[in-house]
């Protein structure tokens, strides 16, 4: 019998402007489908997730038109206006323990990383992918010039998904925007409330969809991950 332990929420209700297309981000079409299906596929393949709840925009007029909303395990709900308001609308839902956050626009997640951070998400404090900073990092004066370097050690980026016990997250994330604290992933949210999330290392190719030359980069992943079956 498969586990079935987690819900997946996926936050689907931005506009992704720096893309400048005329659709937003996760509708626009990667590898015979749309960057949405795409993301959603990688987690329905996990036999530990139950459900995956889809907070879109009230007015989205895309969603319903693709097949896999009509997929028995995955559930649509009214986003909001920031990210942590789609997140808890979509947590309102969740009925198992554990819930992990994934980008909608994040569609090369690899199985390896995704048991990784469900592996991580049981612990107390939860856990999230992440990959260590590669390049020197400047910090700029907010003129256009260099202030200072920055030491990369112990710097990472902050990907997705990102997992924990779906109480304590909702709790943060409600506790959090009352006092209005800038969150701007779940792992802040959980760190705001003095959690200390497990940073897993993860692929530097599960790359979320930014800019224009995101979109081949992701389809040209894709396909490796076909031919290799990771």
């Amino acid at each position: 019998m498969p586990d079935l332990s987690f819900t997946a929420v996926v936050p689907a209700a931005g506009i992704g402007s720096r893309m400048a297309a005329d659709i937003p981000k996760q509708y626009l079409p990667l590898g015979g489908s749309t960057v949405l299906e795409q993301t959603l596929a990688r987690l329905l393949d996990h036999p530990a997730i139950a459900r995956i709840i889809v907070a879109t925009a009230e007015q989205d007029p895309w969603f319903e038109n693709l097949d896999i909303a009509r997929h028995p395990r995955v559930l649509r709900v009214i986003g909001g206006r920031e990210r942590a308001d789609s997140v808890l609308n979509a947590l309102a839902q969740v009925k198992t323990d554990w819930v992990l956050v994934h980008d909608a626009a994040r569609p090369c997640l690899h199985r390896v990383d995704l048991d990784a951070v469900l592996a991580a998400g049981r612990q107390p404090h939860g856990g999230l992918l992440a990959c260590r900073v590669r390049d020197t990092m400047k910090r700029g004066d907010g003129q256009g010039a260099i202030s200072t370097s920055v030491s990369r050690d112990e710097l990472w980026h902050a990907l997705t998904p990102q997992c924990f016990a779906t109480e304590p997250l909702q709790q943060a994330l409600s506790a959090s925007l009352a006092a209005g604290a800038i969150i701007t992933d779940e792992a802040s949210a959980m760190e705001w409330a003095g959690f200390h999330p497990r940073l897993v290392e993860g692929r530097a190719d599960n790359i979320k969809i930014t800019r224009p030359e995101d979109l081949g980069l992701a389809g040209f992943f894709l396909q490796q991950m076909s031919e290799s079956k990771i």
